[in-house]
This record gives C-alpha cells, structure tokens and sequence, in this order.
C-alpha cells in the first residue's frame, strides 16, 4: 500500500485523467493519502515591459494563485466527496520536473502519478518532458499515465 501519493496536475483534461487512477488505487485499498499539487509558473508580460506599461508581479502572482487555489480545491472536494483522503498544495516554481521530485522527497511520498503526453525521440527533445523529467529525477516511485489509458470510461 502507498501511504502517501502525489499527483502533480498542471490543469490539463490529460494531467487530470490520472484522476480515475488515483481513485481505483484508493478505493482498492492502495492508497492512504492524496496530495494533489499545482505549480505556478508566473509568465511575464515581456511585452509591456518593452512598451514601457510595465506590469505589476504582485497581481500577477496573486492571479495565480487565487485561480490554481480554486482549481485544486475543487479537484480535491470531489475526490473527498468519494472519501479519498486529499491535501492540496501550490507551489511557485519555473522548473516543475524539479520542483516535483524534491516535493515528493521533501514530502516523503510513496508514489507520484503523473500524465505523460506520450511523445519520444525528437519531439520529446525538442519540447522537453515534465513527466520524463521526473521519472529521471525520481527517488520515488513514479506511475505514468499514457494518453490512451485516459480514455477508460
């Protein structure tokens, strides 16, 4: 049994089909507790700051957080509602492969359960891997969840 798993969600339909997974394994006695986490990557408006308007990063983040708040907490009400055992987090980071690995050793979670877009060879190089980041980085186990496994109904 995995006591503690993370599911790192980035606000994607395919980043929340792990979502039915998490929930077999916890209804099938696998799985103690969730915490689904959110990173913030906070992009600048480059643009205004080459027109002079300039832009305000407190609101900017302040935005941010107040959006992935609502997002995980509503992601985490369903799954309490189910009676999964669920913490969220909001961490602000620009290197989530990174930013999840040390979460989950900081943490010490089980189990991390992730989407993976499915990609390989040259695309993967060309746009890089979240997912493929964090299996490489990983001291804890990681279970990816494949496109084509999301269409489970």
């Amino acid at each position: 049994m995995y006591q503690k798993i993370l599911v790192p969600l980035d606000g994607s339909g395919l980043a929340e089909c792990t979502l039915s997974h998490v929930k077999s394994l916890a209804k099938g006695g696998f799985a103690g507790e969730v915490t689904i986490l959110n990173i913030v990557e906070i992009d600048i408006p480059w643009g205004n700051v080459e027109t002079g308007k300039g832009f305000d990063l407190n609101a900017l983040r302040e935005a941010a957080f107040k959006s992935a708040g609502k997002y995980i907490s509503e992601l985490g009400s369903r799954l309490t509602s189910e009676g999964i055992k669920v913490k969220t987090d909001i961490i602000e980071a620009n290197r989530p492969a990174e930013t999840i690995t040390d979460y989950a050793r900081e943490k010490k979670m089980d189990l991390i359960v992730m989407a993976t877009h499915g990609n390989s060879g040259f695309k993967k190089l060309l746009l890089g891997s979240v997912s493929s980041g964090v299996l490489n980085q990983s001291s804890v186990p990681v279970l990816l969840i494949r496109p084509e496994a999301c269409r489970i109904s």
